[in-house]
């Protein structure tokens, strides 16, 4: 009798364990797998942008090319630039510059690097992207830098370093937000952005979306495309996100033609913003709400004689071209 007691104990032990087992297992699915199946996921990162691609001087290289009526031979400017500029920056490099004047550390390219590059120290094109670039052309390793409008942060380290930097509209682009090809919203108003983004909104049935919770993926400090979300928000504050958020369906933002030209990612679409699609022509005409002009950027006492040679080269009919073939819109 006792014996049949302790095994009847046991099997209750067991089947405890296993109702324990079970339901754990069940509130681990209710709470993160059914979050997370078919959330539309995957915005974070729009990718990289595989710069072996863009080299100039090279007979395979995607670069646009044109045949240019300038050509410089010496005292040539050291050009920098955001990612989504090195298509265009490297085309002027190709169609102005002469063969072999971009170098390389250990004599060929290689994109075993932070940021995809092993340019040499006196290669007269380099890619430091917007954050080490604004830097650069402060402190002079740079001549021109090619990018969007820089940070405070940014401004105010070429404010404190005493020096006076110009900048020059040479194209425009749209400022995009983008979430998974498979999230139901094609459309969002700007205060409907600008409401996620300052945590008025946690879910995108709130914005017309599904019951998913929302996830607003931010980008790095200092970079361009988060400067142009800072101006984006118009002075609201971008709001601490909901660990939450995480499980939720994200939601993005760059510039259209770095999403759309350069990485190419299938799996992300671009929201029309006021119901107006960030297409080329959308911009040309000025019915996309968020168009930002892009610049070459130098310093007011740079006495290169070439910088505004280069930089009126680059207003001009060539210049622009490069710029419209490239998959942006020209500043004429």
């Amino acid at each position: 009798m006792a014996q049949d007691k302790r095994i009847g104990k046991q099997i209750g032990l067991l089947l405890l364990a296993a109702a324990l087992f079970a339901a754990f297992h069940l509130s681990l699915y209710l709470l993160l797998t059914r979050r997370l199946s078919n959330n539309f996921s995957g915005t974070d990162r729009a990718g990289m942008i595989d710069v072996g691609r863009y080299l100039p001087h090279e007979p395979d290289s995607d670069l646009v090319r044109v045949e240019a009526s300038l050509h410089l031979a010496d005292n040539l400017p050291v050009l920098d630039g955001a990612a989504a500029l090195l298509p265009v920056y490297a085309a002027f490099v190709d169609a102005v510059y002469p063969p072999g004047s971009v170098t390389y550390e250990g004599g060929t390219f290689s994109d075993d690097n932070e940021y995809g590059e092993n340019f040499a120290p006196d290669s007269k094109m380099q890619y430091r992207n917007t954050v080490r670039g604004y830097r650069a052309v402060v402190d002079g390793t740079a001549d021109i830098l090619f990018c969007a409008a820089p940070s405070e942060a940014q401004r105010s380290y070429a404010e404190e370093q005493g020096v006076e930097l110009v900048y020059v509209p040479i194209g425009r682009e749209a400022f995009v937000f983008f979430v998974n090809a498979q999230n139901p919203v094609d459309s969002l108003t700007t205060e409907q952005i600008r409401g996620i983004y300052a945590g008025d909104y946690a879910n995108w049935s709130e914005v017309g979306g599904a019951n998913r919770v929302i996830n607003p993926v931010t980008r790095l400090a200092g970079s361009g495309s988060q400067s142009a979300m800072d101006a984006f928000m118009g002075g609201r504050e971008i709001a601490r996100k909901s660990p939450l958020a995480l499980t939720g369906a994200s939601i993005g933002y760059s510039f259209r033609y770095y999403l759309d030209g350069i990485v190419g990612n299938e799996d992300v679409k671009m929201l029309a913003l006021d119901g107006v699609y960030p297409s080329a022509e959308n911009i040309r005409n000025g019915s996309y709400p968020v168009v930002m002009e892009f610049y070459a950027v130098c310093r007011a006492d740079n006495s290169n004689e070439n910088i505004p040679i280069l930089i009126d080269w680059i207003l001009s009919d060539e210049g622009q071209a490069i710029i419209e073939k490239s998959g942006y819109v020209g500043i004429s």
